[in-house]
């Protein structure tokens, strides 16, 4: 399995943010794992940061589209882009089988 450097840097963006969060928070919470409000809010930035680089993407491409971006530039926003979208869908796909995994299990 190949791996693009886009996927890479990605994943090490995502990395971090996890560790800044963990750091803001002040670590685990007393009952082992970190708080769900702090779950809460690290989701919602997730999602706002992926919906943030989906519209980049699409501006770059508009721009690559009139010929006023940058070649380079474009094809960047647009990988990304398009990580971010498939990385949202696996997701919500786990989220799903999850969900009916639960609905198969007996009373």
């Amino acid at each position: 399995m190949a791996v693009s450097p886009v996927s890479v840097n990605a994943a090490y963006q995502a990395a971090q943010r996890v560790a800044a969060a963990a750091t803001e928070t002040g670590g685990a919470s007393a009952t082992g794992g970190i708080a769900s409000q702090n779950f809460e809010s690290m989701l919602g930035d997730a999602l706002h940061n992926a919906v943030g680089t989906v519209r980049a993407g699409e501006a770059a491409s508009a721009q690559g589209a009139t010929g006023q971006g940058d070649l380079v530039g474009v094809v960047n926003a647009v990988t990304a882009a398009e990580l971010t979208l498939e990385s949202v869908v696996a997701i919500r796909d786990r989220v799903i089988s999850a969900y009916q995994d639960i609905l198969k299990m007996p009373i």
